[in-house]
């Protein structure tokens, strides 16, 4: 039985083939590097340029979309502190004016309002806080 039957022998053509495909793919290195730099790879070049800049414009599209929901989001609370206010302020000045002319706080209008002024606030938060919640789960 020989060696190389079992085994165990030696056998240096593999080892010599890889060293020479290594030399030669150094040269095809070299010479990639050549068309690389005298502009001969144009094509490969294009390609991931707009490979780049369709990924760019994707995520442009995406910050844009935020930057929308984010200015609709700041809109929408803005009119909904408005409207509460508008709604409010009426209350607020009856009861001022009642305080002022002395009114008793017993009386019927003078609750009326004071309940307004406590109830309007409290269901807009907890609007507020339902829409949060629900955005947030």
């Amino acid at each position: 039985m020989k060696l190389s039957e079992a085994g165990v022998g030696l056998n240096a053509a593999p080892q010599a083939e890889r060293v020479r495909r290594d030399e030669m793919g150094s040269g095809n290195d070299a010479r990639e590097l050549l068309n690389a730099l005298a502009g001969k790879e144009a094509d490969r070049d294009r390609a991931v340029t707009q490979r780049t800049r369709r990924v760019v414009l994707g995520s442009l599209g995406v910050v844009r979309e935020q930057r929308a929901n984010k200015s609709r989001a700041r809109a929408v609370a803005l009119a909904v502190t408005i409207l509460v206010l508008l709604l409010i302020a009426p209350l607020v000045w009856e009861v001022t004016d009642s305080f002022i002319a002395g009114e008793h706080l017993g009386d019927p209008g003078n609750q009326w309002s004071l309940l307004a002024i406590i109830v309007c606030p409290t269901l807009l938060g907890a609007v507020m806080i339902a829409g949060w919640w629900r955005k947030r789960g």
